[in-house]
């Protein structure tokens, strides 16, 4: 087309009255501008039609976004089931935000049945089961070592001597409650929840997660027949006692609540209760009261939580530390003055002038009542104390005896056994 003006001879050529005049010879604008478009595109560099690097890509990042939101619905359809399970066993109410119930076991730890040997503290071990450091040593002369078991609080025997309860204590994650079967084998019943607590006899356990309250029975090493209910900021269960589950209303305030979920909503005791000890034989309540003035009595409160009688005026520590012997017939608690000690009450002089007899170093925990009549626990420096009721009434004190392995940081714990 270069250089060409006019007709080309090849031509068709048209009649004459079609004929149109030749056009002087000019640059064709038009050609050069379509050549010079042609040839920038030409100079452009062009991508493959199909890419196969980023193909695979592709195809591995779509890969990857199907295996995590498969994970997901796998994720939320486990929780549904876990959460139904849960519902259909307890019947009760369950938040969304209850901790996971894990009914697998850990796996057994080591159980080593070690044999009659020498007790390492005197009589103290054939009197009550001990958990010092990562080792839970049994009045048969067993040692257990806990694997898997984090910081223990407490511990509790269950029913009829199958295993024990381990509390965890307080972590960022919340608290663990552990079963330990008598062959050695670690389970996690509870984990994250805020506060924990069990019966004496081992047969309930209670819990606060969220704003909700949750009970459920032991059997077995396993929880049963979970009920909840929802509760107000603050508060948070203190105790079980039988099927009530005692509930403190507020923390800086006297005030407690007993809660049984056949009967509704917790229903508040007497007001100024502060602490519940334990019960009496005849299924009342030992409790600390604050009265008119300010001072802390004991009282027995009824079966609709009132105070019943005259309380008993006896200065009391404001930690709430303290336990009612298996025969309910005698309380060890902290007194009025943290270096004074812990003191002995007769229960049966309330409502009289109570006996109250120095008994030992200040109580730092849980208190293991064993027959006939001896006391165990832990005190500030990590020693364990053990006291008898006929030594402290003819005025002896609880004598403090160290162990291997324990300490200020590290205290024994004592296991509180099962009372029926």
């Amino acid at each position: 087309m270069s250089g060409v003006t006019g007709r080309t001879p090849d031509r068709p050529v048209p009649p004459d009255d079609q004929l149109v005049p030749d056009q002087p010879d000019q640059p064709d604008e038009l050609e050069r501008a379509v050549r010079e478009s042609l040839r920038r595109q030409a100079e452009l560099p062009r991508p493959l039609p199909v890419d196969p690097a980023d193909r695979a890509i592709r195809r591995a990042n779509r890969t990857l976004r199907r295996r995590t939101l498969t994970g997901v619905a796998l994720a939320a359809v486990a929780t549904v089931v876990v959460s139904t399970g849960v519902a259909q066993i307890g019947g009760g109410s369950t938040g969304p935000d209850s901790p996971v119930l894990i009914g697998d076991p850990l796996g057994p730890s080591t159980a080593v049945s070690v044999g009659p040997q020498p007790p390492a503290v005197g009589a103290v071990r054939a009197e009550a089961d001990l958990i010092v450091g990562t080792s839970l040593g049994t009045t048969e002369g067993r040692q257990i070592e806990l694997d898997g078991v984090g910081p223990v609080e407490r511990a509790q025997r269950m029913a009829d001597d199958t295993g024990w309860l381990l509390l965890g204590g307080a972590t960022a994650a919340g608290r663990t409650l552990w079963s330990v079967g008598s062959d050695g084998t670690v389970g996690v019943l509870l984990a994250g929840a805020a506060t924990i607590v069990a019966a004496p006899d081992g047969r309930r356990v209670a819990w606060r997660d969220g704003g909700q309250l949750h009970t459920a029975g032991v059997v077995a090493g396993q929880l049963v027949a979970t009920a909840g209910t929802p509760v107000a900021d603050g508060v948070e269960p203190v105790g079980v006692v039988g099927d009530t589950v005692l509930v403190r209303r507020d923390p800086q305030r006297p005030g407690v609540a007993g809660w049984r979920p056949a009967e509704g909503p917790p229903r508040d005791l007497d007001g100024s209760v502060r602490y519940v000890y334990g019960g009496r034989p005849d299924g009342r309540l030992v409790g600390q009261v604050v009265g008119g003035d300010g001072r802390s009595c004991l009282a027995l409160l009824g079966p609709t939580g009132g105070v019943e009688g005259r309380p008993g005026c006896v200065p009391l520590g404001p930690d709430g530390h303290g336990a009612v012997s298996a025969d309910g017939r005698w309380l060890l608690v902290n007194g009025p003055d943290g270096e004074a000690g812990a003191v002995l009450v007769d229960l049966d002089t309330l409502g009289k002038a109570p006996g109250v007899h120095p008994a030992g170093p200040p109580l730092t925990g849980a208190v293991a009542w064993a027959p006939p009549g001896t006391a165990l626990y832990a005190d500030r420096a990590g020693n364990l104390v053990r006291l008898r009721v006929d030594r402290v009434l003819a005025g002896d004190r609880g004598t403090s005896t160290s162990l291997a392995g324990a300490g200020p940081e590290h205290p024994p714990v004592v296991v509180t056994p099962s009372h029926p």
